[in-house]
């Protein structure tokens, strides 16, 4: 009978019992530097995104981000994935961001921190999507439609 079972599926089938294909563990993704680049997206703006191990500075478009992101609401996005990873200050991070306001460039370099972070360090996942943070944020601005004066609001209406 061992000579005639040829997969997993008609193994299964000769014992009776059910056969799961186990995954192999996911791998850290890094380049020969020693970083993990990934994309992020939020509205209109694109993030690319490399991280590597360091003192936790953060440089977007070869600023600083206390310099590009001045406000301190901004500032806090960019810090939420290193606090849910709770590998906060362990990571240096180079972004180049491209389009939309300064909102959904904090975003995009949210998002793509939190990609870059799952794909450095695999066991950082289950946090990250835990909170959202792998997730693309889908919400953009709608468009105008005919016959209206934006996306909804239609022209003053006047009975007389």
């Amino acid at each position: 009978m061992a000579d005639q079972i040829n997969s997993l599926e008609e193994l299964g089938a000769a014992t009776g019992e059910a056969v799961v294909e186990v995954s192999a563990p996911r791998e850290p993704v890094r380049d020969e530097l020693g970083r993990s680049y990934a994309t992020g997206k939020r509205k209109d703006a694109v993030a690319r995104v490399w991280i590597k191990p360091g003192s936790g500075k953060v440089t977007v478009n070869g600023k600083e981000q206390k310099e590009y992101f001045a406000r301190p609401v901004l500032q806090m996005i960019l810090r939420q994935p290193f606090q849910v990873a709770g590998v906060d200050g362990q990571f240096d991070v180079y972004a180049t961001v491209k389009g939309g306001g300064l909102s959904g460039q904090a975003g995009a370099v949210k998002h793509g921190i939190s990609k870059a972070l799952q794909l450095y360090d695999p066991s950082l996942r289950g946090a990250l999507k835990a909170a959202g943070f792998l997730t693309r944020d889908s919400r953009v601005v709608e468009r105008k439609k005919y016959g209206k004066r934006k996306a909804r609001r239609s022209f003053q209406f006047s009975k007389r």
